[in-house]
């Protein structure tokens, strides 16, 4: 069994970060990834970030991806695992993992510090048909088409006007795709009105408390009804329009996968401004364990830019609590707590604010 200084389990942009991070204070370092290449999401985004200089404002996120990729190819103290998942971590600090795309072989681990970066899963709806083809999570669309170049339909109904839905809609616009309409549930657009204009310029209509009732189709999705709502989210009868699609995406948010913080008994809580239930943890991203520490969505549904500047902050963390502090660990640490008050000093990250007072110890 191979013991490693710290293992980041977690190839996305807060594991990335975090991984490079630490291995620059000489830590021996394993990054896990259950995905064909590391990136996580980034390698599925082609718009350009907002944010600060630091955090790649005016980068894609593909572009984001490829130059972490490139910096780790430089980085001797980090071994990478990927088609691999972390399967549980026991109460001996072993972690065990499925390696491999059949996930015939199966490791263990043990890391003297844990970084768990697994990001989030997709929420679904529940509606009549929703089991047809062609009912898609945004996450899959964007895998589709940006990682494998594959249109998943010809006319769109988008489902959440959040940044993803919205940014998945103009995605699919630039493939010269046709979205039909975008229906949220909420009274007003959740996602920045930077990408809401670029789609009401285009003319798509964006329809707020509005929601999917039911689709229709023998074999496939064929079309859908969208009905508008009350306040109390009931259907308002006679207001049923029905559109002609052949594809349904659904952008209704995201829920942290906690599992092994669950697993390894750290001290947990339901936050609603967090999407989930959160693993409690210090300014630094160490949980109630001294040996764990989380970063990105595992620790409440935020922006890529906030989740890498949690991994620098949990990877820095992680490895001076071992005694290898960076030589400029201080100056670094002030640095990287200050680029996420920026990033969170918007109205949009008010709710975010709140929920992580609520999930600090």
């Amino acid at each position: 069994m191979k013991e490693y200084d710290i293992i980041v389990v977690g190839g996305g942009p807060a594991g990335l970060a975090a991984a490079t991070t630490a291995a620059k204070c000489n830590a021996n370092i394993l990054l896990v990834d259950d995905g064909l290449q590391l990136g996580g999401q980034l390698i599925k985004q082609t718009h350009k970030f907002f944010g600060s200089t630091e955090q790649f404002a005016g980068i894609r996120g593909i572009d984001i991806a490829h130059n972490f990729i490139d910096e780790i190819s430089h980085l001797s103290n980090i071994e990478i695992l990927t088609q691999s998942t972390a399967t549980g971590f026991f109460e001996d600090g072993v972690l065990t993992i499925l390696e491999g795309y059949n996930g015939n072989r199966l490791s263990k681990v043990k890391p003297r510090r844990l970084i768990i970066a697994t990001g989030a899963s997709e929420n679904m709806l529940s509606f009549i048909n929703n089991d047809l083809p062609g009912v898609y999570g945004a996450g899959a669309v964007q895998t589709l088409m940006n990682v494998y170049g594959v249109i998943p339909g010809r006319a769109v109904l988008m489902v959440g006007a959040g940044n993803i839905g919205l940014i998945v809609s103009y995605q699919l616009l630039q493939a010269g795709i046709e979205v039909k309409a975008i229906v949220e549930a909420l009274p007003c657009i959740g996602g920045y009105w930077v990408h809401a204009s670029k789609i009401r310029r285009l003319g798509i209509p964006i329809y707020t408390r509005c929601t999917l009732k039911e689709v229709k189709g023998k074999e496939e999705v064929e079309s859908v009804t969208i009905c508008n709502i009350d306040d109390k989210f009931n259907f308002i009868p006679g207001s049923e329009r029905e559109l002609s699609v052949d594809t349904i995406c659904l952008a209704v948010g995201l829920s942290p996968l906690a599992e092994l913080l669950w697993q390894a008994g750290c001290e947990m809580a339901y936050i609603p401004e967090l999407c989930g239930y959160v693993a409690k943890r210090d300014e630094n991203m160490k949980t109630s364990l001294d040996h764990i520490y989380i970063a990105g969505d595992v620790a409440g549904i935020e922006e890529a830019s906030s989740a890498m500047v949690e991994g620098q902050i949990a990877g820095l963390n992680a490895a001076a609590s071992l005694g290898l502090y960076h030589e400029k660990y201080r100056e670094l640490n002030l640095a990287f707590h200050r680029q996420l008050l920026q990033l969170r000093h918007n109205e949009v990250s008010e709710s975010i604010t709140r929920g992580i007072k609520k999930a600090t110890l």
